[in-house]
């Protein structure tokens, strides 16, 4: 059993946050005694080395409970050496891009070269790739490292990642919202489409990368609250004209259409979801069940 006194951190704990790439996560660091500015560059440790990282959170203290132990240190701000070597890296980088690409080719490796990183120190270089299946890269790090004398890191990643590296237009014609402000990933599915009343066509509501868009999630949660308080489709209500069945809402709106039984050839009325009393439910159609089971895959592909 280790002897060792184990370190309590205290309530709250002083940090900054760092990112390292454009739309990257932000990670925090102990800021080690030093004031740092957002915006400010820094040189800190991480698990793959020393990296070049912008301070996007300036000194302030946060609970405990949001810290990941242990809390890495900084190690001190950038200077403009560390800028002129950041800068030469980059130069570096695309070098080593365009010799990786001729030694995928050699190997005749069906992998996709997305983006080739050092790290401040030199010590490692990073390539990242895409790829549909495994691929065996053991020849290929080893070509690499007899090229750049230093140790070589392939790492897969997926589709998602591989777009907010590379960037592009998404089918609003704006640029990729991973690209420019999504520091992460969040769950998105096709309930969110259903709630939304947006086409459930895949084409439709799948991104460049062929996922379902990030964007689906943005008002999802004023749906969900909107949809709480609106008869669901199919309802059977009570409206100041009589009884019917709902065949279409919008919960933005506050707006329902209902297919009356009195005049059920006639076009739906629409009622305020205030003025509406739910008496029941028909019976939910195969048809329906048949397309949630089509949705469940698409979601899951």
């Amino acid at each position: 059993m280790d002897n060792k006194e184990m370190v309590e951190l205290p309530e709250e704990v002083e940090v900054i946050g760092v990112r390292f790439r454009q739309t990257g996560k932000i990670y925090y660091f102990d800021p080690n005694g030093l004031k740092v500015d957002q915006g400010e560059n820094v040189i800190v440790e991480t698990a793959r080395g020393l990296e070049y990282g912008q301070t996007v959170a300036a000194n302030k203290f946060v609970p405990n409970t949001e810290i990941v132990p242990p809390l890495r240190k900084v190690i001190r701000k950038a200077t403009r050496a560390d800028d002129i070597h950041h800068e030469e890296n980059s130069k570096k980088e695309k070098e080593a891009f365009d010799i990786c690409l001729q030694k995928i080719e050699k190997h005749n490796l069906e992998m996709k070269l997305i983006e080739v990183e050092y790290t401040v120190d030199n010590n490692k270089l990073l390539f990242y790739f895409s790829a549909e299946g495994r691929v065996d890269f053991r020849e290929l790090v080893k070509d690499l490292a007899s090229v750049f004398k230093t140790r070589i890191e392939l790492r897969q990643i997926g589709i998602r990642d591989e777009a907010k590296m590379m960037g592009g237009l998404g089918v609003c014609g704006r640029p990729f919202c991973c690209k420019t402000f999504l520091n992460d990933f969040a769950q998105v599915s096709i309930k969110m489409a259903k709630e939304q009343n947006l086409s459930l066509n895949s084409a439709k509501i799948s991104g460049t990368c062929g996922r379902l868009m990030c964007c689906l999630r943005y008002e999802s949660e004023v749906y969900e609250e909107e949809l709480k308080r609106t008869p669901k489709i199919d309802s059977i209500v009570e409206t100041p004209d009589g009884e019917g069945v709902v065949t279409e809402v919008l919960p933005l709106a506050g707006l329902v259409k209902v297919r009356m039984n009195a005049n059920p050839d006639q076009a739906p009325k629409t009622f305020q979801r205030d003025l509406l009393k739910v008496k029941g439910y028909l019976r939910r159609k195969e048809k329906d069940e048949k397309i949630d089971d089509e949705l469940k895959k698409l979601e899951e592909s």
